[in-house]
């Protein structure tokens, strides 16, 4: 641990030394490139230690005892997961990609030191053993966290620190596809970044360089990677804007199941039931479903090459399922349909991953039975290859409301863009069909939850702040006909520089802030004997002494003012700023804790 904090010292003094001698520009595009750096590795990293688990089983595949065997691998992840989590990182510890977009919303994109590699370690043992999920979203997760990270350790501002957090978003997606366009649009969509073109050069940089290690030192087994099979055909048209349509609809299928049955096994409060339930149902999935191990890429590679001989390669109905060709494509169906209950029993099981695999898994499958299905029906034409991957961008499109990272990823994984027309026919009908019912997406629903809840926490600690607690009263009234020379007595002698003006019988007529009257008060005019009352301004908001505090905070908000005046009906009272509201606040809350 010396060694390392001695090394982060030497770091920070190398960038403490850059910042002096670089602008502000140029120094982020150095840590854009670190970022990329960083969190492409931390890419590489996981999806290496994935593969190389993967292989240390495949290899236990010849015996028949492993068939049996692979379905209980998954529980050994799952619970070893938990208990990772539950004695290092108890209270540091959130799941997918919610508390991301969140923390951007919300906490000015800060997050743990430890969600730089806790997610590494967690997800390479979930999905490694064979959880059914992603490691997109772990990738992003501890991405965001390196850039939220190396903000604050060079002490860089809110602005910047978004900026750095998208900058790890995108090169950890660039690195885990080695498509860097993908990995832009990806922090741009999905996580609501506004990119202006002076910001999107090192969210450009940061992705290329993850792109870059990528491609260094990833082969293309480990890498989800396709040659096209065949030419796009115009006259398909009419069929790819039908898959749109139906890859809409596996969204919903999708999005809704995961939602509903994940909220089913969290009413089981026992985490270690919990997972016990989930894990031999997924164990029970893989037996007849062997595709579900892990992330599925392979599986993926193998239906858009057609090597169907691999498709269900050690399931106990392997033989049932390729007797007949409708009996195929029906259990290709029920692949994609039920690859959601795989990765829910995963996730809500207490693995950690993502849902950005299983989408391309089950866009892949749905893409492959439907030109399956008019192949049969005699549309010779349409290609089996191409709408497999096509229908990939559908689902990534319609769960992640991301258009533009389907379209692109897809484009970039097959080395071309001649399937241009069909990927954006396709993710723009699913993305409509989605939104048409749901107006927003799974990670983003999660948020909702939460910003309910913590409305509701809010609202309780907010009915218990008390506004004449809160009220100063030590500022000095001032009548109305009183001259500027007079004014300059009380202002001498006064603590304040606002001033409420108030009349005969204690009615509050307006104020006067001594910063916006200076010129009048030191320079008047020749020949006007001016006094408060045309000078005094009209406040952008009054409190009422019996008001909710919910109502002060709004008012606050509104009118972007520092402090507003209390009254009793016309009477004035006093003022309330919004440091005192704040700190008020802030009492109640560590109160409560």
């Amino acid at each position: 641990m010396k060694r390392v904090s001695k090394f982060l010292e030497k770091v920070k003094d190398i960038l403490w030394l850059s910042r002096k001698r670089l602008s502000d520009r140029q120094f982020m595009l150095v840590l854009s490139i670190l970022v990329g750096l960083l969190s492409g590795g931390a890419s590489i990293l996981l999806k290496s230690f994935v593969f190389f688990l993967h292989e240390f089983f495949h290899h236990l595949s010849a015996s028949q005892m492993w068939t049996y065997s692979r379905a209980l691998t998954p529980m050994v992840g799952i619970f070893f997961t938990i208990f990772l989590i539950r004695f290092l990182w108890p209270e540091q510890f959130n799941k997918g990609l919610a508390p991301v977009v969140r923390s951007i919303r919300n906490e000015g994109g800060k997050l743990p030191f430890s969600q730089t590699y806790n997610h590494i370690i967690t997800s390479g043992i979930t999905v490694g053993f064979g959880g059914s999920a992603g490691l997109e979203s772990p990738i992003v997760s501890t991405g965001a966290a390196i850039g939220s990270n190396f903000a604050d350790f060079n002490n860089l501002r809110i602005k910047e620190r978004t900026l750095l957090l998208a900058c790890g978003i995108a090169a950890g997606v660039s690195a885990a596809f080695n498509a860097p366009i993908a990995g832009v649009l990806f922090a741009a969509e999905v996580f609501l970044i506004e990119i202006s073109i002076s910001a999107i050069i090192p969210i450009i940089i940061a992705s290329a360089t993850g792109a870059l290690l990528s491609k260094i030192i990833l082969n293309e087994s480990i890498l989800l990677h396709f040659t096209m099979q065949e030419p796009f055909k115009s006259e398909n048209l009419p069929f790819y804007l039908i898959l749109g349509i139906i890859t809409g609809f596996m969204s919903l299928w999708f999005g809704r199941t995961f939602h509903k049955l994940s909220g089913w096994f969290f009413l089981i409060s026992n985490p270690y039931k919990r997972a016990l339930l989930a894990s031999f149902s997924l164990g029970a999935l893989l037996l007849v479903f062997p595709s579900f191990y892990g992330e599925g890429y392979a599986y993926i590679k193998d239906l858009a090459t057609f090597h169907t001989y691999k498709l269900f390669e050690g399931s106990i109905l392997g033989n049932f399922m390729e007797r007949k060709t409708w009996f195929f494509i029906s259990a290709i169906v029920l692949t994609a349909l039920l690859k959601v209950l795989a990765t829910t029993f995963t996730l809500a099981g207490g693995g950690n991953g993502g849902q950005f695999a299983p989408s391309l898994f089950i866009g892949a499958n749905t893409g492959f039975a439907f030109a399956m299905v008019c192949h049969k029906l005699g549309f010779i034409s349409v290609s089996i290859s191409n709408f497999t991957i096509v229908a990939m961008a559908g689902l990534l499109s319609g769960v992640f409301y991301a258009p533009m990272t389907g379209i692109f990823l897809i484009a970039e994984l097959t080395g071309g863009y001649e399937l241009m027309i069909p990927l954006m026919l396709v993710s723009a009908t699913s993305y409509s069909v989605v939104r048409r019912f749901e107006p927003i997406n799974i990670e983003l629903r999660k948020i909702k939850i939460f910003g309910k809840s913590r409305e509701q926490e809010d609202q309780k600690i907010l009915s218990r702040l008390q506004i004449n607690r809160m009220m100063e009263t030590d500022y000095d009234p001032i009548p109305p006909e009183m001259s500027i020379e007079e004014f300059v007595n009380v202002l001498a002698v006064s603590a304040h520089n606002t001033f409420p003006v108030v009349g005969n019988e204690g009615e509050f007529l307006g104020v006067v802030v001594f910063s916006k009257v200076k010129e009048l008060v030191f320079n008047p005019p020749k020949g006007e004997n001016l006094n408060m009352f045309q000078i005094m301004s009209k406040p952008k908001a009054i409190i009422q002494v019996d008001e909710s505090p919910q109502s002060l905070i709004e008012k606050f908000e509104r009118t972007m003012s520092f402090r507003l005046p209390v009254l009793d009906g016309k009477r004035y009272l006093g003022f309330i700023t919004k440091g005192v509201l704040l700190g008020e606040y802030r009492k109640e809350i560590l109160g409560e804790k």
